[in-house]
């Protein structure tokens, strides 16, 4: 999620929100907390695991294990119910494990147990429409899964409910910041930008819940009795899609815009590119189904296609929706504002472009390309591993404004022709890249269990990953929350500590401005305006920020007269 100094300002909103929800209250709530698909139509074999080892399992064709990267990979089939409890019962384990990091995330965002309270009372206010705009396929196989969740949170709903609330946990943790809860980058090339011709995708998923969030990806190849099988990579417990390609090779990809905050939730965006992936051949498919969905936040969604030889932006809003192809190129790139035609005029888009650090990274990707020309996987997996801003300006490790911003939950590289898949490992993206052909894995001869990847297409590591910078940025992380603690909690820190905390990521201005902030609320306000001032000569991440620090000296230098 974003940062933690954002945590009083999504409080104050829920609280309001709530206070809004008392008054607005109807039957639909209670209707909604007690509503369960009707599952009936579906034949079901409650599945019985057989466990080959610590990290391997198996279900008739169902497989789940863990390839040496780390990453576990997950084989499903069967009709909506069956994949749920397919699902489920093989990463059960895991699904509880990663409900627990999410939860105990919102904990520590809000402690309070009377805090807690409102925001379940507002959770099941605001999610109280969101079954009516979800496929009852889906929801069957939610219900499916959610029969292997923990009874641990069953206070916060029922664990249906809460399956289907944590679909939506993307889109409403957006709506609630009015602001994005990612900085993704993406971009396709085609013809003669790439060394074959063909389609190529690459994109970043910058989506941060923490770092245990993220140590258990999910690699999910799903067979579904009906639709198209395809691949998809995520978390244990998750059916929707935010990065993932079909056997068609139509491929989905999402980037968060600014949105405004909507009054209930409606269609998950990661339920509707799983419909894109599991029913569209191409691109026109693919905008059809988009079209029909209500959604609850903005969205950008970069689909590729084998069979156009091509990609496209599909732009979706509450009341906008908009398609970006482009004309005389042969190439898109995608970050977090919209470029179609449809939001030409949209106010807030605009404000978006010129606060964000979304048009610097999408000016950082045109730098990239003029650069490289004719991408292949490993120059896509550069690209997506670049760390420096523009006119490779040294701007700091973890900067949003860099492509890799050291927070990557994954990134993914797609040859949709080729049907070919690479996925990165950790950490961050910097890890190997493991390739997966889906002609392979999704032919007629059905699943080989020895291997799902295709080994000999991996992409190597990152040598990043192996030097003192990297070892030094994971030690900054660390001093950075000693450093926000200090402050919160008025410690002292030696100048000495600071002056080490600095040396540990020296480019980036979050560094000063954090000292700052450590200096002023200690008094000693000379200290706090050095550490200000240097902050401002440093690339800054957006306007907002700027304005912050700026703010900041300000009051410091009032203090010093």
């Amino acid at each position: 999620m974003k940062k933690t100094d954002t945590n009083s300002l999504i409080y104050k909103r829920l609280f309001l929100y709530f206070l809004f929800c008392c008054i607005l209250v109807s039957c639909g709530v209670s209707k909604s907390v007690h509503h369960l698909p009707d599952v009936k139509q579906y034949s079901l074999e409650i599945p019985k695991v057989n466990r080959i080892n610590d990290t391997t399992f198996s279900y008739k064709q169902n497989y789940l294990t863990k390839n040496k990267q780390q990453l576990w990979e997950l084989y499903i089939t069967g009709n909506p119910l069956q994949l749920g409890y397919n699902n489920g019962a093989l990463t059960q384990n895991l699904m509880q494990k990663q409900e627990g990091i999410f939860f105990s995330k919102v904990e520590g965002f809000v402690p309070s147990k009377f805090r807690q309270k409102i925001l379940r009372g507002f959770l099941k206010w605001y999610n109280r429409k969101m079954y009516l705009n979800v496929r009852e396929d889906y929801q069957a196989e939610l219900y499916g899964l959610s029969q292997y969740s923990s009874d641990q949170y069953d206070f916060i709903a029922p664990k249906y409910l809460r399956n289907l609330y944590l679909h939506g946990a993307h889109d409403i943790g957006h709506a609630m910041q009015d602001l994005a809860m990612v900085g993704c980058s993406s971009l396709a090339v085609w013809n003669e930008n790439t060394e074959d011709g063909d389609l190529l995708i690459g994109r970043n998923f910058d989506f941060y819940v923490g770092d245990d969030f993220a140590k258990n990806k999910l690699v999910e190849f799903v067979k579904p009795e009906e639709g198209i099988s395809y691949m998809s990579v995520s978390w244990p417990g998750m059916i929707g899609v935010v990065s993932g390609m079909n056997k068609e090779g139509i491929t989905v990809t999402i980037n968060a815009g600014k949105s405004k905050i909507p009054l209930t939730a409606k269609t998950p965006i990661s339920l509707v590119t799983r419909e894109i992936l599991q029913y569209a051949k191409n691109i026109d498919e693919a905008i059809a189904i988009a079209r029909k969905r209500k959604v609850f936040v903005s969205e950008s969604i970069l689909v590729g296609s084998a069979h156009d030889k091509k990609a496209i932006i599909i732009e979706v809003s509450p009341k906008n929706f908009g398609v970006y192809s482009v004309q005389n190129t042969s190439k898109v790139l995608c970050t977090n504002h919209f470029q179609s035609e449809a939001y030409k005029d949209d106010t807030r888009n605009q404000k978006h472009i010129e606060e964000s650090h979304s048009e610097y990274r999408y000016e950082k990707l045109q730098e990239l390309l003029q650069e490289e020309k004719k991408l292949t996987p490993e120059k896509m997996a550069s690209i997506l591993r670049n760390r420096s801003g523009l006119q490779g300006e040294n701007i700091g490790y973890g900067n949003e404004k860099s492509l890799n911003q050291l927070l990557a939950h994954h990134a993914v590289i797609f040859s949709p022709q080729k049907k070919l898949v690479w996925v990165s490992s950790s950490p961050y993206q910097l890890g190997e890249f493991v390739c997966y052909d889906l002609n392979a894995i999704f032919s007629d001869k059905g699943l080989q269990h020895s291997d799902l990847s295709k080994s000999q297409l991996n992409i190597g590591k990152d040598p990043f990953v192996e030097s003192q910078e990297f070892k030094n940025y994971e030690e900054y992380r660390v001093v950075n929350t000693k450093i926000s603690d200090a402050i919160q909690n008025r410690e002292f820190l030696t100048d000495n500590y600071i002056a080490r905390y600095h040396s540990l990521n020296p480019d980036f201005w979050k560094g000063y401005y954090m000292a700052g902030k450590y200096y002023f609320y200690r008094k000693e306000y000379s200290k706090a305006k050095a550490e200000f001032e240097r902050a401002l000569t440093k690339e800054i991440t957006t306007v907002p920020d700027r304005k912050d620090t700026e703010k900041f000296l300000k009051k410091t230098l009032k203090k010093l007269k």
